[in-house]
């Protein structure tokens, strides 16, 4: 009896998910108020982060923002504090090192107050191939793009737990769920970003943790030099990313709880197509949008930027 209570429970509650995330669709949910949250942001020196502290800062929260990058932590608080009413606080922070996230995360606690919205956005692509790139730069790429997520998160998550009350956020990348020749490192490096958010708001949700929320968030390459050089093989399809787009969509999507957000749509689809493709059909549609030479003509951002 309750494997038929158990199943019938199942489909009714598919159907209604599925009907509630079309809904969604087409009519966006109603956004949460974030004035007043404590909002982190690392990588918040330029570019993606720079603009999330900017827009985070206008809407009344108080950002707090870290960086390795001091010329550039300075000019994003500048800006935050110009377009912004929330409080704005900076710190310099290498994410790559363990006990550096955590002397600068209780150093935030004290200071400012205990962290609400999470934002893991720092990261950094050496654009080589595997065998030419060097050791040190391959273990730098994991260290920033995906433990520093570990640290962060055992910093800052007990606080939430404790107030059954925060959002994570993780800006991963279509990278992270389909493997390009000349970043395999950084594919891996998002690989497991993503899959560690996911893990951890599956915790969440065991533990019965509701008001803690997540979103994954997987764009395409974004015009911010992280990635200066690529060029998009059919540009009216799949577009190099405007920075402000991206901004906004990871906006609403905080604010609307959507636990995951591909940008452009269009992933959505080749999410879908990519779980049960034959490979070589797969390796074809990536072809095909120009994922198998993306790379060829990566310059990467300037080391003094």
């Amino acid at each position: 009896m309750n494997f038929f209570l158990e199943t019938l429970k199942l489909i009714v509650l598919l159907i209604y998910y599925l009907l509630e995330s079309l809904v969604f669709l087409v009519v966006p949910g109603r956004k949460k108020n974030v004035s007043g949250e404590i909002v982190l942001i690392t990588g918040a020196g330029s570019g993606i982060g720079r603009l999330l502290a900017i827009k985070f800062a206008s809407l009344g929260a108080t950002v707090v923002l870290w960086d390795i990058n001091q010329e550039g932590l300075n000019s994003t608080v500048r800006l935050a504090r110009e377009n912004g009413a929330g409080r704005v606080h900076s710190y310099i922070c290498d994410c790559s090192k363990t006990q550096d996230v955590y002397r600068v995360a209780d150093q935030v606690k004290k200071e400012v107050g205990d962290v609400s919205i999470l934002i893991n956005n720092a990261g950094i692509v050496i654009g080589k191939r595997f065998l030419d790139s060097p050791d040190s730069l391959l273990e730098k790429t994991i260290q920033v793009n995906t433990m520093a997520h570990f640290w962060t998160y055992k910093a800052f998550l007990p606080a939430m737990v404790a107030a059954n009350h925060g959002h994570l956020v993780c800006i991963a990348s279509c990278a992270g769920f389909l493997g390009i020749s000349h970043i395999s490192d950084y594919c891996a490096s998002k690989f497991a970003a993503l899959g560690f958010a996911e893990s951890i708001d599956m915790e969440m949700r065991a533990l019965r943790k509701t008001g803690i929320k997540t979103t994954i968030v997987c764009p395409y390459v974004i015009n911010t030099g992280m990635f200066d050089g690529v060029k998009a093989k059919w540009p009216r399809v799949l577009p190099i990313l405007d920075p402000e787009y991206v901004a906004e969509r990871i906006i609403s999507a905080v604010r609307q709880n959507q636990e995951m957000l591909f940008i452009p749509r269009i992933f959505y689809f080749l999410y879908f197509f990519r779980s049960f493709l034959p490979v070589k059909a797969a390796v074809l549609l990536l072809d095909y949008f120009g994922g198998m030479e993306i790379m060829s003509t990566f310059k990467g951002r300037p080391k003094k930027e």
